[in-house]
């Protein structure tokens, strides 16, 4: 795999960071749905909705804080990808509308994180994506200023 940005391969996240991460992730967006579709009774519309609001926040908060979600900043974790400097909406939408759908129908891919050297899950090697630990990726880039 060829990488053509700057970030070294030792501040690759974890399996358990992510999944932590992950983790506070879905208890946020289900609190976000349970205010948000309160009123509606059971139902195709609500499940629906449902679907719609978790695929958004993961895709819109991923684009728009620069690979982070609101877990991610939290446990100080940060998507990158290999072959851009900034996520593109394609990368985006790859990695986290086609991804998280494929891993909630799924769900033992997520393990594979654990076992390969970059910690990516299979959608993270079609999206040539990975998580890094952005506490040491601060640490390397004020490094590099001074």
């Amino acid at each position: 795999m060829k990488e053509f940005n700057k970030y070294p391969n030792i501040i690759y996240a974890g399996f358990w960071m992510r999944f932590f991460a992950y983790l506070l992730d879905l208890i946020l967006v289900g609190s976000i749905q349970r205010m948000m579709l309160f009123f509606l009774g059971e139902g195709l519309l609500k499940t629906t909705l449902s679907v719609i609001l978790f695929l958004a926040y993961f895709i819109l908060m991923t684009k728009l804080n620069q690979g982070q979600t609101l877990g991610k900043m939290v446990f100080g974790l940060r998507v990158i990808c290999f072959n851009e400097e900034e996520l593109s909406w394609a990368t985006v939408l790859v990695r986290e509308l086609f991804g998280r759908y494929l891993q909630k129908i799924i769900w033992p891919m997520y393990l594979l994180v654990a076992f390969t050297p970059y910690k990516q899950h299979v959608i993270d090697m079609l999206a040539d994506t990975s998580v890094v630990t952005e506490n040491y990726l601060c640490l390397l880039l004020e490094k590099e200023v001074v």
